[in-house]
């Protein structure tokens, strides 16, 4: 059995003994077999010794047992790191970023305890997956909609406090929540917000409380595990519309974006979309072919006239409506309008849905994503090119300008790095926050060291170039939240000490989750830092 660090093996056994006497038996796990269901199936050190792996794994099935869990973990110095469902693939799985530390699994905490469609809220534990809510919310004919991550099996509150997104109104997931109870370190249970006040009315409804707004120091951190959240749901609409705007030429690209956030910084259009280019989907095309295989590459004029002959843009933007079926179709008409003065825009206006659908309709959903549905379909995107895959998912401003240089930036770094068509594939700009893009590039991972080892250091070099040019990553895998963290370094890491300093105070035996997004104890923390 591997030990956690620092943990004698008597000690060890001690707690193993404690932690089995606290969530029953069958629910801590130790041996080969079931710690290796907690390995990262996308893992970017298959085969080193560098992977982490757990010692051990513990699944507490209530707020009690979180508490006595942790209680443990004090008395031994022993790590935690805690998961919630789902597989969060790509971002590094249910593994720990220390191995050897102990899993805390909150999977058995799946208690749906409130869903109100009047005032349109949710309360839930992390063990709820959204393909839980869904069916709920189906089952007892409730008018709200979910805004579910791109898999359905993920948590609403892990994805939520790693700062996920979605596609509907309701994208951003932390900004979505209202109201949190929260095990400390030192194992006593707050609650935040309105929740402080005993026999709230109100504690997903208003966000704020009195004094200081502390929620966000239990996103993307380790001082604190989330056992209960609120989540404002979205009004079931009556109809959504979308309608697609083209534009011929590439310098179209900056009107088009200006016009996209115009629209969704007015509320006009509040959904997830992103900018496409049939040149970045084209594949086996043997005359685009022959145009990228000239010396220097094509011209912008020759991809335009390549485009025009075959009548497609050469950008464009898929807008989503949603509410009443005469107010969407009269911002459709305003979007138009607003687009029309770009020369050479077209116009495709797609279906109007109206809701409740009937469920033989679901299939003409391409993404069911975008009307609340959950769904896996996500795992089709990029094929079967790789063994798993790891994200590197920077954010950049929503202008055209900003795009045209984040792709000439990153075409240039894949040059430098011998990576001559890019990572595995590529998704974006999208607009799952409000006033900025999100861009997703799927690094491949190989049973293969070598191979490995070079991806990593590209996706570290990657981190570095978008440092440079202003762009920072929003969320990363396990392996890279040291090299993100020390990106962000204004005034000399002000924001990491600051970290350092509220973890040295909320948890002076460092036991939760050990250097999650670059936040390590005092004891395990480098000297230089």
């Amino acid at each position: 059995m591997r030990l956690p660090p620092g943990v004698s093996s008597a000690d060890f056994a001690d707690a193993i003994k404690q932690f089995q006497d606290a969530v029953g038996k069958e629910w801590v796990f130790t041996s080969d077999e079931d710690v290796d269901l907690y390995r990262d199936s996308y893992s970017p050190f298959w085969h080193e010794d560098e992977e982490p792996i757990p010692s051990a794994a513990v699944a507490p099935d209530g707020v009690e047992q979180v508490q006595a869990v942790v209680k443990i973990a004090n008395k031994y110095k022993i790590p935690l790191w805690t998961i919630s469902t789902g597989k969060n693939l790509g971002y590094g799985g249910s593994a720990p970023l220390l191995g050897s530390s102990v899993v805390l699994d909150l999977k058995r905490m799946d208690r749906i305890l409130e869903v109100n469609d009047k005032n349109h809220y949710a309360l839930v534990e992390p063990g709820v997956s959204y393909f839980d809510l869904y069916r709920y919310i189906q089952d007892n004919n409730l008018k709200v909609w979910i805004d579910p991550a791109d898999p359905g099996w993920g948590s609403l509150i892990g994805n939520a406090v790693d700062r996920g997104g979605g596609r509907t109104p309701m994208r951003d997931h932390f900004d979505a929540h209202c109201g949190m109870e929260v095990v400390l370190p030192n194992g006593e249970v707050m609650r935040t917000g309105m929740g402080a006040l005993p026999g709230s009315k109100t504690w997903q409804q208003y966000r704020y409380g009195f004094g200081p707004y502390v929620n966000g120091m239990f996103s993307q951190s380790n001082l604190g595990i989330v056992t209960k959240m609120g989540f404002w749901l979205f009004p079931e609409p009556e109809a959504y519309l979308t309608g697609t705007v083209s534009v011929p030429k590439r310098d179209d690209l900056g009107p088009l974006v200006a016009g996209l956030a115009y629209l969704m910084n007015s509320s006009i259009v509040l959904g997830t979309t992103s900018v496409a280019s049939p040149l970045n989907f084209l594949r086996g095309d043997a005359e685009l072919a022959a145009l990228r295989a000239k010396p220097g590459g094509p011209s912008t004029q020759e991809l335009e006239h390549y485009l025009q002959e075959k009548n497609m843009g050469y950008w464009s933007i898929e807008l989503p409506f949603y509410g009443p079926a005469k107010v969407v179709a009269a911002q459709w008409e305003y979007a138009k309008e607003k687009f029309s003065g770009i020369e050479g825009a077209t116009f495709k206006e797609g279906t109007l849905h109206r809701f409740p659908v009937d469920p033989k309709e679901l299939p003409q959903f391409q993404n069911s994503v975008a009307v609340g549905i959950p769904s896996l379909s996500v795992f089709g995107v990029g094929g079967t090119r790789s063994e798993g895959h790891v994200w590197f998912s920077p954010i950049v401003p929503m202008t055209g300008e900003a795009v045209l240089e984040a792709q000439q930036v990153f075409a240039d770094a894949y040059k430098e790095m011998g990576m001559s068509i890019g990572p595995l594939f590529f998704l974006g700009p999208a607009s799952n926050y409000p006033r900025c893009f999100l861009v997703l590039f799927g690094f491949p991972i190989e049973h293969d060291v070598e191979k490995n080892k070079k991806n990593r250091e590209n996706f570290k070099r990657l981190i570095k170039v978008a440092a440079e040019h202003g762009w920072g990553e929003y969320r990363t895998h396990t392996a890279f939240m040291e090299t993100v963290m020390d990106t962000y370094s204004f005034n000399n890491h002000a924001l990491r000490r600051f970290h350092e300093t509220v973890k040295d105070a909320l948890d002076p035996n460092g036991i939760l989750s050990p250097g999650k997004c670059g936040i390590w104890p005092k004891s395990m923390r480098k000297a230089s830092a």
